[in-house]
């Protein structure tokens, strides 16, 4: 990443929703319900480098979150944001349930003077992770 884009400033991240979200294996396995049916505990991470930045709180039994928290921070030298979703597990760690990367270069090359990333975000997050919706 030597002659990748860096972005220096203040980054701002309202995380909205998440829609289409799967159980993982440990819901599947200590459900009472059908196979398919299960529903999640599921919380959002922001994390900038592999630094986590923010984390919302855990929605109770559901597969389409809601969340509308958004969280500051920071950059120096940012190279990336990755939003994870977790499903917040009684016993042990957590389970991964998904992931979204976006690179600060590829955010930053699609903008234009003045533009403002609010809005256009979430379409673009929609096409690289159609799991996710933020």
């Amino acid at each position: 990443m030597s002659g990748a884009m860096k972005f220096n400033g203040y980054l701002k991240v309202r995380i909205g929703e998440a829609v289409g979200l799967q159980p993982t294996r440990w819901s599947l396995r200590h459900s009472l319900f059908r196979k398919g049916y299960q529903l999640l505990d599921p919380y959002v991470t922001v994390s900038v480098d592999q630094v986590r930045v923010g984390q919302t709180s855990t929605k109770q039994k559901t597969n389409k979150p809601t969340y509308n928290e958004e969280f500051s921070a920071t950059v120096t030298d940012g190279h990336q944001i990755e939003l994870s979703v977790f499903h917040d597990t009684p016993i042990g760690y957590d389970d991964f349930v998904a992931n979204c990367t976006l690179h600060f270069q590829d955010l930053l090359r699609s903008a234009g003077p003045g533009d403002s990333f609010e809005g256009w975000l979430k379409e673009y997050i929609s096409e690289t992770a159609d799991h996710l919706e933020y």
